[in-house]
């Protein structure tokens, strides 16, 4: 967790996920291309996704403990003019649709219970969790099943959506680090919200790739202990997913 490296072998949704994303398209694409986001956090992660969808046109309000921090003010000022820093309450009861959880899941338990339950909105959940043993990551035993399903388990009337979870910050911010394109699966209950997210994956550059239910986020945070614990074990190589889908 903490360089926020964010790291499946299935890939038969790539298809279905594109159909999903083009439907979602057709749903007042306008509007939507240009929706609000919500990124409760103001880390490398949070700061990073602010920005790219602040460059194709969405407005950000970020949610911070410290709106007001001179830190948190520059991330404003480097996101550009349709940025904002208010309170993760105020940014999670804000008119952003779409929020995304730029947090360590430790600090979910006493959070959530401040957000006013988001109803209805899709939350996109980037975290992970591990423990260092022998030096090389491993699950955290605090958690059961993942922390995607403990999210939606917090907040039973959003659509969490697992994304963004399995890369670095950094190859999101520059894909052209890597010799080719690199996947972002995606987990959850909520077809729709899928395919808006998706949507937002593919803003960037990247390829969305539909995994499956909720369930399928155990997997994927598997994944980013995967390369992390790979980063460590090769003394600083490192790689990105790639799901290239098998010809029918």
């Amino acid at each position: 967790m903490s360089d926020r490296r964010t790291f499946l072998t299935a890939v038969g949704a790539v298809a279905a996920l594109s159909t999903l994303a083009g439907n979602a398209r057709g749903q007042n694409r306008e509007q939507r291309d240009k929706e609000a986001i919500a990124i409760l956090g103001t880390g490398n992660l949070g700061s990073a996704m602010g920005k790219l969808w602040a460059n194709n046109g969405h407005p950000i309000i970020y949610g911070s403990r410290t709106p007001d921090d001179a830190r948190v003010q520059k991330v404003i000022e480097e996101t550009g003019p349709q940025a904002s820093a208010v309170s993760n309450p105020e940014a999670a009861a804000s008119r952003a649709n779409m929020v995304l959880f730029a947090l360590r899941p430790e600090a979910l338990p006493a959070l959530v219970p401040t957000l006013g339950g988001l109803d209805g909105k899709v939350v996109m959940d980037p975290m992970n969790t591990l423990q260092m043993v022998d030096g090389y990551p491993h699950p955290s035993p605090d958690v059961q099943t993942s922390v995607a399903e403990q999210l939606q388990a917090l907040l039973p009337n959003a659509k969490v959506v697992k994304a963004f979870n399995t890369p670095s910050a950094r190859n999101i911010v520059d894909p052209n680090r890597l010799d080719g394109p690199f996947s972002i699966p995606l987990a959850g209950a909520d077809t729709d919200a899928k395919a808006r997210v998706a949507e937002l994956v593919s803003e960037l550059g990247l390829e969305p790739v539909d995994t499956g239910p909720l369930i399928a986020a155990r997997y994927l945070e598997g994944m980013m202990r995967l390369s992390l614990g790979y980063l460590f074990y090769s003394n600083g190589k490192s790689f990105e997913f790639y799901l290239r889908p098998v010809r029918q």
